[in-house]
């Protein structure tokens, strides 16, 4: 039988990126060299192609880049390290995250100290000495007394007894944590301070569920006003997509999983299926996780699946990665390579714009429903 013509070679070409010929490491190696150069197959290779999404399309002047936080990563010290850099850079303009996540941040910016230990301790040593554990992470009991007062102390005083979406709660405390960084001389040590600083919104897509929200519903026994409104997060959110995708583009960094992904990524399906108003999807996902797809879980979710939901545009496919590494790992590598190869952008203070924006979602909203529907 004669054999079929070989097209291998044309075929490889047309779907190779680069042939696999990396530069032999020195210890002057750059990061950004080893990232471009080195990691080129496997997960590296989702990484080195995360790394470059971030830094080339999600960071390009037009592009809104919204992070989602889960996962215990400000009490292993990545938001000093990376989140509060990012920040500064004008590299992240709004944010969803775990309260947990923000409550161990408050920590750092209170002076306390949490430390390196590692997994597999006497747990019931720790409990009779009443330390702390989070894997390979330790810290004294007091620091969740001390964190729980500062709240509590803080949310008792006039300036909170309203109603609060939660990103206009973590802003009105971020502006008490930044000056208590700028009175002890530790500046930069919190996300909430640096959010505060440059007008970044942070959410919480589960306000009850963390230590913050415990002590503000032990302050709501006592009677005080304070209230967090999470339907005000919900069109709040939406509003910041909704003008992105107006003026230019929206990206998410999703590190991690659970109801912090969801809530970022609702926010079009919000636009679209609820509302009713023209949009596509987000233009950029990019994720960092180790849930598996298979299970069904949101966490491990794939951007293809997402697209079905209206979440990401279709068009823009290609412009997704998901990279199936731990964050705590991925986190700092994306972070030296952009800052490395892209200059800072001014930051677009979103949250000195909140109010104007989910004015003209609301603004739409109203032309675009039924006038027959009632008013509630």
């Amino acid at each position: 039988m004669t054999q079929p013509k070989d097209h291998t070679p044309t075929y490889l070409h047309k779907i190779s990126h680069r042939r696999i010929d990396p530069p032999k490491l020195t210890g002057q190696t750059p990061l950004p060299r080893v990232l471009d150069e080195v990691f080129l197959s496997y997960n590296a290779g989702r990484l080195r192609e995360a790394c470059r999404l971030f830094a080339t399309k999600m960071l390009a002047d037009d592009a809104v880049v919204g992070l989602s936080l889960s996962g215990a990563l400000t009490p292993a010290g990545l938001g000093i390290s990376c989140l509060v850099p990012l920040v500064e850079a004008g590299f992240i303009d709004w944010i969803v995250s775990t309260g947990a996540n923000l409550y161990h941040d408050t920590h750092f910016a209170l002076g306390m100290d949490l430390h390196q230990a590692r997994p597999g301790l006497d747990d019931l040593q720790l409990r009779e000495h009443q330390v702390i554990r989070i894997y390979d992470i330790v810290f004294d009991y007091e620091n969740l007394l001390g964190t729980d007062r500062f709240y509590r102390t803080l949310c008792r005083g006039e300036a909170f007894r309203q109603t609060f979406g939660t990103a206009e709660f973590h802003y009105l405390v971020g502006k008490y944590l930044a000056a208590r960084e700028d009175e002890t001389g530790h500046k930069g040590r919190s996300l909430l301070a640096a959010a505060y600083r440059h007008g970044v919104p942070i959410f919480t897509s589960s306000p009850g569920d963390s230590s913050i929200g415990m002590n503000l519903a032990a302050l709501q026994m006592e009677g005080c006003a304070l209230r967090l409104d999470p339907l005000r997060d919900v069109n709040q959110s939406a509003a910041i997509v909704y003008d992105a995708k107006k003026r230019g583009r929206s990206g998410v960094l999703i590190l991690g999983g659970g109801s912090p992904k969801n809530f970022i990524l609702q926010t079009e399906p919000q636009i679209q299926e609820v509302l009713g108003l023209p949009e596509s999807g987000h233009d950029y996902f990019l994720q960092i996780t180790d849930a598996r797809p298979d299970t069904g879980g949101l966490s491990g979710a794939t951007p293809q699946e997402a697209m079905t939901w209206g979440k990401v545009d279709p068009q823009q496919l290609p412009d997704t990665v998901t990279c199936y590494l731990d964050s705590t790992v991925a986190l700092p590598l994306l972070t030296v390579y952009a800052l490395a190869v892209r200059p800072p952008r001014s930051p677009r203070r979103l949250m000195e714009r909140l109010p104007e924006l989910t004015r003209q979602l609301e603004e739409e909203y109203r032309q675009k429903a039924d006038p027959a529907n009632e008013a509630c």
